[in-house]
């Protein structure tokens, strides 16, 4: 009895996980070419690299659709930290049809899976 007296105060010590609640400090946009882009992108609160990355994927997507374009692809990624805020500089090629690769996103399947997440886009 003394045992699960003692595991029933234990749990309720037990911290309650934090919601995740980032903010997002914004999005700069630079057209290299006529279809490629660079996104830089800052916020606070990242969990991880990947919640940079779903930052910089989420405004690509968006420019892709402002531009007219369905797609885009994903070259590459830079992130570095400081000072609590985390910073994205990511550069992808936009395009009309579907372009060869394995990192390819559908720009408004994407968008659509940004606002569902609350990621703001460009």
């Amino acid at each position: 009895m003394k045992r699960a007296l003692l595991l029933v105060a234990l749990m309720g010590c037990a911290e309650e996980p934090k919601a995740y609640s980032p903010e997002y400090l914004g999005i700069e946009t630079i057209l290299m070419d006529n279809d490629l882009v660079t996104f830089r992108v800052a916020m606070k609160g990242a969990r991880a690299k990947d919640d940079v990355i779903a930052y910089a994927r989420c405004a690509a997507a968006q420019y892709a659709l402002i531009r007219g374009y369905g797609f885009a692809r994903h070259l590459r990624t830079n992130i570095a930290e400081s000072g609590g805020i985390s910073r994205g500089d990511a550069v992808y090629t936009i395009s009309a049809a579907l372009p060869l690769g394995l990192r390819n996103i559908d720009a408004e399947v994407t968008v659509r899976d940004c606002a569902a997440q609350g990621i703001p886009t460009v």
